[in-house]
């Protein structure tokens, strides 16, 4: 909780040797045990001072101006302390006494503060974090860094310049210098935000320049396999062994939903003995470091028993021989083209096929899609439902269309 304890007192200050005449005042200000003191710029005589009001006694015109000079100088003081408070930026003398008088706290490199942050997210990296997660920080700090050299051909940039027409144009730059599709944009605007936020909290920043910027995510129609193409491709015969390798890897994923980065660490000891006595794969998902328990479907167990016994799966302690997924997806898209199927077979549509038309689409409940794919919300489930429905709704026009033909009189 940011403390907000401040207390300003006017005061005459003597010099030394003073004998009479006029003194100094000053104003001290003390917050947090902390306090320090600024000159007024103004004086009195001592004998006209009432120390318990801190103010200059009488009426007259000029105690009535230096008394109202005194109340907007503590006003002000008062109003910067709201600024801070409502900026969440915990109040120390330092702090005030530069806003005060107009200095600026000491400037910071944003790429400095980025880097820091991503240093200190490695080393919680499989306790706090997923090495994902520190993946997609560590490339939103390259698109950053690569936008400010450049946008402002620099390699740092002062925080205390950042704004709202930094925020719109580095979207902009995302999406056309790094042709970035809308919602992967949004995603490293997202990463930058918090970076911006640790900025503010620690008082380097007094505005949030994302407060006026709206980071809005757009509706992705996904797409799935229908049941007749995932059979096409799992009936395929291929002459080339790696086709055939990454064919059986992508089965396997449709069976089980794992992504990528999952399957290519997937290790003997994650098969274990499920509540029925059945193999269940048991992992920590690498983009979430949530757990993820699948029980093995017969199909996917096929492909398990094909490469038990597999040398290089043997060798690297892996359950399958997975490639890099720059070759996944190459080899992917020869396989769709040789079953024909007008698709963009990409490897994560695997796992978009396991939660619609193997398991929701044969009415598994959403809940248990949800902890199977490693989900901490349901709503990320959900966006497969939609497809589901649709699925529905296109069949079901089908059928009305069929039946208003039959009802049709002959």
């Amino acid at each position: 909780m940011l403390s907000r304890n401040l207390t300003t007192l006017f005061y005459l200050k003597k010099r030394s040797g003073y004998v009479k005449g006029p003194l100094p005042i000053y104003l001290r200000i003390t917050t947090n045990g902390e306090r320090f003191e600024i000159s007024t710029k103004r004086e009195c005589e001592p004998e006209k001072w009432n120390s318990v009001t801190g103010r200059k006694n009488g009426t007259r015109e000029d105690a009535r101006v230096l008394n109202s000079y005194l109340d907007t100088m503590q006003l002000k003081v008062y109003d910067i302390q709201k600024q801070m408070l409502e900026a969440n930026v915990e109040l120390s003398a330092e702090k005030l006494r530069n806003r005060i008088n107009g200095v600026s706290d000491k400037s910071k490199d944003i790429l400095e503060v980025f880097r820091d942050h991503n240093e200190k997210l490695a080393r919680m990296v499989g306790s706090d974090y997923a090495l994902g997660t520190l993946g997609r920080y560590k490339t939103s700090f390259d698109h950053t860094k690569a936008f400010i050299e450049w946008k402002y051909k620099a390699t740092e940039f002062d925080i205390t310049k950042l704004d709202y027409d930094f925020i719109s144009e580095y979207a902009f730059w995302l999406k056309t210098e790094k042709q970035l599709g809308h919602n992967t944009a949004m995603k490293y605007l997202t990463n930058f935000k918090k970076i911006v936020i640790i900025c503010v909290k620690k008082g380097w920043l007094v505005r949030d320049p994302f407060a006026n910027y709206q980071i809005t995510l757009k509706e992705v129609n996904r797409e799935v396999l229908t049941p007749a193409e995932l059979q096409t491709i799992s009936n395929r015969d291929f002459d080339n062994q790696r086709l055939e390798h990454v064919r059986d890897i992508f089965i396997f994923c449709c069976y089980t939903g794992l992504a990528y980065a999952d399957v290519y660490k997937l290790k003997r000891s994650e098969i274990v003995d499920g509540v029925d006595g059945e193999k269940w794969l048991s992992i920590k998902r690498q983009k979430t470091d949530t757990p993820s328990r699948i029980p093995i479907l017969p199909m996917a167990q096929i492909v398990l028993d094909k490469y038990a016994g597999f040398a290089e799966c043997i060798a690297k302690d892996r359950l399958l021989p997975v490639l890099s997924n720059q070759k996944m997806n190459s080899y992917l898209k020869e396989i769709g083209d040789v079953c024909r199927i007008k698709k963009v077979i990409t490897f994560h549509l695997a796992r978009h096929t396991f939660a619609t038309t193997v398991t929701l689409t044969n009415g598994v409940p959403i809940e248990s899609v949800s902890k199977m794919l490693g989900h901490r919300n349901i709503k990320t489930t959900q966006q497969y439902a939609k497809v589901v429905d649709k699925k529905i709704a296109d069949d079901m026009a089908k059928l009305k269309g069929i039946l208003v033909k039959q009802c049709q009189p002959s």
